[in-house]
């Protein structure tokens, strides 16, 4: 994601595939009801629901939920500011993913897809019935609209959708969108995620009597066409959604069980130790746990003890993502041009007594940036994937054919100081040496340090320590903790030496690996290419992903790219869990079996007290 990652966001916007149709085939095809790329489709054609909702869930009560930091928007299409939690309630897409299926995505506006063989373009066909808040219908004429500013408002969007040269209305209810190459089957699909704002909520005069700006951050409070509407706004503070009664798609199949809560208030705190508190005290509902320690020292209190807090390690919304998180470095700076220097910094990460000491053994060391799924690379390239790198031999390092990347391990004394000698002689090899106290450079006479970019203070003991060890070389190393706006402008504009950060993966990546690691995304302010690595290999090794003309294919050439992108050192990998614990409180439950790949939070949970209110 996120994902993101808007890890969010990014985490993370986990990349599948759908279809679809020029108007030229139009007559030719059979629509759809939503398309899978791996496998078949689970659900087919009026499909009453899906498998793992309650279709008997009650509707009613409130769900309230801590956020971290602020925000500044109610623009969803809008790469400025930050936007407010949970505009997902209020603006919908015309595909909704299946959570039970790797790479499934089902109509919700619309309720057809057409595509031709080569995925040349795809036409969608909207619901007769789906209509915004204020009754009127959304049209071809809406998403044409959406699509043009989110391109316009977005320059990751405008990235993304690159190749898409022409979104036309082609029948009452249809709209077509053109690319610019056959076979790249992912096009389909991003489309397909598009959010859709009504063009002429936009296009009219807000309450000031001012024509809206939809490429101005706002926070007046927006129409959309979704479950929900924002009956209250305290800017940087709160945000309640509240479900609507004359929501057009309550009954649709893809929404059966799904949008239960009543109400759902999202509530803004600086820290995240104080939003923690406010968890235990009863005043939010739902807690996801990101600190080990926490998790293993302060679930003591008495309403977990008597039954009331539940907590649960669910690792089904792990099965279907991949992740890269670490210390991530910015090749723009000099001091990061050479791969030696990069690579020297990994040796100083001492992951094993962090794990020991502060994460109470319960993370694992990050060795791929497609890590936790079975497209992370692994020993020395073969079969498809060493003839693919073949294929690029001369524009990738030749260390991918003949050494297997890991990370080095320490753990005690005797091996960190082993581990520094090593990133020592890397530096040496770089053109650096060690003069009194500080690591130099020996043409420049300049010393090696830099600072950490962190977006909250949750990774300063593991920066710190990180810090702590390459002050044993002469390096000096400033940890510095931002609020997440400030955070997110500079890693926009490239304001760092180093941050702390992560990319998402899905099981179908595409596209998007383009923005994170292509060389246009590069050279681009506000691309996800954080560290701005630039090499025609991987640019190549994009392609190939992109591509593919099967499943093998794709899985062998991810490997490349993952097996080239370690090879350049760009992240000091950190580590990630395997599994999400999460807590809640008696007043908020789900399903007992939760979809496979999904913990399904909010959308397939309800309120115990619904009946009561």
């Amino acid at each position: 994601m996120v994902l993101a990652c808007r890890l969010a966001s990014l985490i993370l916007s986990f990349s599948l595939i759908t279809a679809g149709t020029p108007s030229a085939f139009a007559q030719e095809q059979d629509w759809k009801n939503g398309i899978a790329t791996i496998g078949e489709l689970k659900y087919q054609k009026d499909f009453p629901r899906f498998d793992y909702v309650n279709p008997d869930a009650p509707k009613g009560g409130t769900l309230r939920l801590a956020a971290e930091g602020s925000f500044d928007t109610l623009n969803p299409l809008l790469a400025r500011g930050e936007a407010g939690s949970g505009l997902s309630l209020v603006f919908e897409s015309l595909m909704i993913s299946s959570e039970d299926e790797l790479s499934a995505m089902y109509g919700l506006l619309a309720d057809g897809v057409k595509y031709p063989a080569d995925y040349s373009s795809v036409t969608f066909r909207l619901r007769a019935e789906a209509k915004w808040a204020d009754g009127q219908p959304v049209t071809p004429e809406d998403v044409i609209f959406s699509f043009d500013n989110a391109k316009k408002g977005d320059p990751q969007q405008e990235f993304y959708y690159r190749h898409v040269v022409k979104a036309e209305k082609t029948g009452e209810r249809e709209v077509t969108f053109t690319f610019d190459e056959p076979n790249n089957r992912e096009l389909p699909q991003i489309v397909g995620q598009l959010i859709i704002v009504p063009k002429h909520w936009w296009e009219a005069a807000g309450p000031d009597g001012k024509p809206r700006d939809i490429s101005r951050t706002t926070m007046e409070v927006p129409m959309g066409s979704g479950p929900y509407k924002i009956s209250a706004v305290s800017p940087g503070s709160s945000i309640t959604y509240e479900l609507r009664p004359d929501y057009w798609g309550k009954d649709i199949n893809v929404n059966v069980g799904r949008n239960n809560f009543g109400s759902i208030v999202y509530r803004y705190y600086a820290d995240r130790d104080v939003m923690f508190e406010s968890f235990r005290s009863g005043n939010e509902d739902y807690w996801w746990e990101n600190m080990a320690r926490r998790w293993a020292t302060a679930y003591d209190f008495p309403a977990v003890k008597d039954g009331r807090v539940k907590r649960e390690e669910l690792d089904n919304e792990m099965r279907k993502v991949g992740v890269m998180v670490g210390f991530i470095f910015n090749l723009r700076r000099e001091k990061f041009a050479d791969p030696k220097v990069r690579e020297a910094l990994n040796y100083a990460f001492d992951f094993e007594e962090l794990r020991r000491t502060i994460f109470f053994n319960s993370y694992e060391r990050i060795d791929s940036f497609f890590f936790r799924t079975d497209l992370a690379s692994s020993g020395l390239p073969q079969g498809r994937e060493l003839e693919i790198l073949n294929e690029v031999k001369d524009l990738v390092p030749a260390k991918v054919f003949t050494e297997a990347y890991t990370n080095p391990v320490n753990g005690d004394p005797a091996k960190l100081r082993e581990n520094l000698r090593k990133a020592v002689g890397l530096l040496k090899e770089a053109g650096y040496e060690r003069k009194g106290t500080q690591m130099v450079n020996v043409k420049t006479g300049q010393p090696l340090n830099f600072e950490i970019m962190l977006g909250g203070p949750t990774i300063e003991p593991v920066a710190l320590a990180f810090a702590r060890n390459l002050k044993l070389i002469g390096i000096d190393v400033t940890v510095r903790s931002v609020e997440q706006s400030q955070f997110t402008n500079r890693w926009r504009s490239r304001d760092f030496d180093v941050m702390y950060n992560a990319w998402g993966q899905s099981m179908n990546p595409g596209n998007e690996q383009a923005e994170y690691w292509g060389s246009q995304a590069a050279a681009r302010e506000g691309s996800q290419n954080y560290s701005g690595i630039s090499d025609p290999g991987i640019d190549a090794l994009i392609r190939k992903v992109v591509f593919a003309k099967d499943r093998e294919e794709q899985i062998a050439a991810v490997k490349a790219l993952d097996r080239v992108l370690l090879a350049h050192h760009i992240v000091v990998p950190s580590y990630s869990s395997k599994s999400s614990r999460i807590a809640y409180w008696d007043t908020i439950t789900h399903p007992a079996n939760l979809p496979e790949f999904a913990i399904g939070m909010p959308s397939i949970w309800w309120s115990t007290k619904a009946g009561a209110n």
